[in-house]
């Protein structure tokens, strides 16, 4: 897959702890996309997403917060998990896809992100 320039178009993946970028990411990446994990739910900067790596595509995953804690067994509260929801924010009105992983399996996940980034892509 490549862009308009030649060059494996780059996937960035967003969302709270425990949402699933990891797993997203090295799915993509198996199948011979370019991703890059961007830790904008750390960072106080609204826009380090688009600094960092301004993305050909960029994908949001969500998930609440008794999802995310189970599944990473994180130790954290609501206000934590809530303030990575607001750094988020900027990323979520410039996503150009939003997935709730909360009822989804990893194959669920990886079967939209590749739905929607094949359609998108060249």
């Amino acid at each position: 897959m490549s862009s308009s320039t030649g060059a494996v178009p780059l996937i960035g993946v967003v969302g709270p702890c425990g949402s699933g970028k990891s797993t997203l990411i090295e799915a993509l990446e198996s199948r011979g996309f370019r991703c890059r994990h961007i830790a904008q739910e750390h960072s106080y900067v609204p826009y380090m997403w688009q600094r960092i790596t301004n993305p050909d595509v960029l994908i949001l995953l969500t998930a609440t917060y008794t999802t995310c804690t189970l599944r990473r067994r994180l130790n954290w509260t609501e206000a934590e998990y809530s303030e990575q929801l607001q750094r988020l924010e900027h990323a979520r009105r410039h996503a150009d896809l939003i997935i709730a992983t909360d009822d989804l399996t990893p194959a669920g996940v990886l079967a939209e992100a590749l739905s929607f980034v094949r359609a998108r892509l060249p």
